[in-house]
């Protein structure tokens, strides 16, 4: 059960197919077993067991009580009875050929009478086929006078003796005989006396009978009349010409006074039979023939009048002529039926499923469905809230930006709202595309900025805020952050032997000290008065090449307070290489560093040692003079007299 048309009037789709082209019997079978555990579809269900035929259906009927509902279809030609009491198919009967229309004689499903597209007539009773007639000629409808128990059957071509009129077959059901048939003008089209049939031959296409009121019946022609018989006197009363097209249609309303007429060429007429101008005249837009006018009421008295043709099914308010709703199914229509004193409309159509449609503002469900009325409250708050879904709210100076003013009051795709309109969505985004050709850009770039903010968003954040050395923990949440695994209870940040370092003041790192400057060459420190400064590490590039005295005097005028980081290299800066000896390196090391050569441990253990030969009592040799290098090659050889 779905909302397929929201606004002022409602329309639910109980029932029908959802695509054009009916699926295949397996991919059916498959896709119910596949959605069986969608959640979406949990609350899906079949208002009517096997509510459908195996290729399309022609002929929808509901019996006068409401308790049983016939419909025809094929392939292979059959018909369907369903029990609404049940819910389900009661039985299904094959015939020899297709039907055409049927009618329901009695006031439930057992006495029945079916038109065959091989001009037979068959009557049916729940044992089955009863009897079976022939026509003399093709019929188009039927039509029944309960009063004398009489059968009316328009039928095609004209009559025998050349005389232009075409014929009604009478069928008196008490005496079990043909009677006269009644003779209506449809014109002979220069067709020989003998030949019955043609390509433009005319016919007798529908029939309509004001039972409930004064009797009187009526008939539709190829040419465009209406002639009225009275079925009392057994002779024409009336004729009603001057219509454009085949007359398709024909409904009386309650009163018997209204008369609705619909054409081939999509028009529609409603006519008082006192009067032989029509009251309202409606195109349905579709430029498809009419095939079933219905008259209706509200629960509120208000009087409705619905069409429909293969395509749409239009409901008019019958004073004003106004468009009340419409429901346009994917599939062709062929029949309408409308269960009485309520709001469900039954369809058939080419489609393989036929459909059900419930109005909430045309009556309640009828007997046999009344949990619709509970579910249809149930759906209007969310059915309230998914309304504007599809529309943007905007003020009548935006309207105006966007050129979009001239439209206010003219269509429905504009919904004024307190001190705006909701505008239809697509609508919207034309007019602003028309107005600012760079709209796409723009969006496409916003729409990427919200991407990333959602995946930044998504990832889990962890913020705590301590006491002391709050840059401490964001740096540790930080590192987190990147493993994807931020948890302030892990590590440092949840471990109670590290509380006091987020606690008390005397653990609060001092970033301008010698040691947080060693371990953070570059550090901003924000001062007293709000301002930031950002302490740089001071580098001195020593050569080797140069004189220690030079350097020593350098080192003597540092400041103790900066950090000093020395590059030493073999290379004089624009000389030659030469090699120089350890302790002359020795010398231009820092002070710290010379402290630890005179014997002053600072900071680690200081281990010498002496290598000795493996020879015992030979005499250690004296070094060899050093030898200058002619070359800036450094050799790793050991061998002394290489060079020589």
């Amino acid at each position: 059960m779905k909302l397929s048309n929201p606004g002022s009037v409602p329309v639910y789709t109980i029932a029908g197919p959802s695509t054009a082209r009916p699926l295949p019997d397996w991919l059916s079978r498959r896709r119910k077993r596949s959605e069986k555990h969608d959640p979406e579809n949990v609350n899906n269900f079949e208002l009517l067991q096997e509510f459908e035929f195996e290729e399309a259906s022609n002929v929808v009927r509901v019996s006068e009580d409401g308790n049983w509902i016939m419909s025809s279809g094929t392939y292979k030609p059959q018909f369907h009875v369903h029990s609404t009491q049940e819910l389900s198919l009661s039985f299904a009967r094959h015939t020899k050929s297709e039907n055409t229309t049927f009618l329901l004689l009695s006031q439930d499903y057992t006495k029945s009478l079916h038109l065959q597209n091989d001009r037979s007539l068959e009557f049916h009773t729940p044992m089955g086929c009863h009897y079976e007639t022939r026509l003399p000629r093709f019929g188009r409808d039927l039509a029944y006078i309960r009063q004398s128990t009489e059968v009316l059957i328009p039928a095609v071509g004209v009559s025998a003796d050349g005389s232009g009129f075409g014929e009604v077959f009478r069928l008196d059901l008490e005496r079990g005989q043909y009677l006269r048939p009644w003779q209506v003008g449809v014109g002979s089209d220069g067709l020989d006396s003998g030949l019955q049939g043609g390509i433009n031959v005319g016919a007798v296409n529908v029939a309509a009978v004001a039972e409930s009121t004064h009797g009187l019946c009526a008939f539709g022609t190829s040419i465009g009349t209406v002639e009225f018989y009275d079925p009392r006197s057994k002779s024409r009363v009336a004729t009603l010409g001057g219509q454009e097209g085949e007359v398709t249609a024909l409904d009386y309303g309650q009163d018997g006074l209204s008369l609705a007429l619909g054409t081939s060429n999509g028009q529609i007429r409603v006519f008082d039979l006192r009067n032989p101008r029509p009251l309202l005249t409606k195109d349905q837009g579709m430029g498809e023939a009419i095939k079933n006018l219905i008259h209706m009421r509200t629960p509120t008295g208000e009087r409705k009048l619905l069409s429909a043709d293969k395509r749409i099914i239009k409901i008019w308010d019958e004073q004003s002529g106004d468009l009340w709703t419409s429901i346009e199914p994917m599939v062709d229509i062929n029949h309408v039926a409308h269960c009485p004193d309520s709001g469900m409309l039954l369809t058939a159509n080419e489609g393989k499923q036929q459909h059900c449609f419930f109005i909430p503002n045309l009556g309640l469900a009828p007997k046999w469905c009344h949990f619709l009325d509970n579910m249809v409250h149930e759906m209007e708050t969310e059915t309230r809230t998914e309304t504007y879904d599809n529309y943007k709210f905007l003020t009548l100076p935006e309207l105006k930006s966007l050129s979009l003013g001239h439209l206010v009051g003219k269509t429905n795709l504009l919904r004024p709202y307190m001190h705006g309109y909701f505008v239809a969505a697509k609508l919207y985004d034309q007019a602003r595309l028309i107005a600012n050709p760079y709209v796409w850009e723009e969006e496409r770039a916003k729409r990427v900025r919200e991407k990333v903010e959602k995946e930044r968003a998504s990832r889990i954040r962890g913020v705590k805020k301590v006491k002391v050395n709050q840059k401490l923990v964001e740096k540790v949440l930080k590192r987190q952050e990147k493993r994807e695994t931020v948890d302030t209870s892990a590590g440092i940040l949840g471990d109670s032997r590290f509380g006091k370092l987020f606690e008390d003041e005397e653990f609060k790192v001092d970033e301008t000290s010698r040691e947080f400057m060693a371990i953070n060459p570059s550090t901003t420190i924000s001062k007293a008065d709000g301002t930031e400064e950002v302490i740089q590490p001071r580098y001195q590039y020593a050569s080797s090449g140069e004189e220690s005295d030079s350097e020593a005097g350098s080192d003597s005028e540092k400041p103790s307070d900066g950090v000093v980081m020395q590059i030493s290299s073999s290379r004089a800066a624009g000389g030659q290489t030469k090699d120089t000896a350890i302790g002359s390196r020795i010398q231009r090391l820092p002070q710290t560093l010379s402290r630890e050569r005179s014997g002053e441990v600072v900071g680690e253990k200081q281990v010498t040692f002496v290598p000795q030969s493996k020879k015992k009592g030979k005499p250690e040799e004296a070094p060899a003079p050093e030898k200058k290098r002619l070359d800036s090659r450094r050799s790793a050889s050991t061998n002394t007299f290489r060079r020589q």
